[in-house]
């Protein structure tokens, strides 16, 4: 049978310590993909809902610029002085 040695206590401290925060960093990378999923699902749930208020707002008021922060609004002219439709970017 081989002989058995051992590392001082101070270097198995140290690998232990490292070997720890190497697993926490890989479970961190993990729940940010995580995350990231999640959030990308909500972003995919948000959107559509986005677009139906957009067209809801459009068929009350025509086509307009809306102040988010004041609820303000000017409506969107063609160049002939027709209304616009503006279609918003995604």
């Amino acid at each position: 049978m081989a002989e058995s040695f051992k590392i001082t206590e101070e270097e198995l401290k140290v690998v232990q310590e490292q070997q720890a925060n190497y697993q926490k960093i890989i479970e961190q990378l993990g729940l940010s993909d995580v995350r990231k999923h999640t959030l990308l699902s909500q972003l995919d749930l948000l959107l559509p809902k986005i677009e139906e208020n957009k067209q809801a707002l459009e068929e009350k008021y025509g086509s307009i610029n809306i102040n988010i922060q004041t609820g303000e609004y000017t409506e969107i002219e063609k160049d002939d002085g027709e209304t616009a439709v503006v279609k918003a970017e995604d």
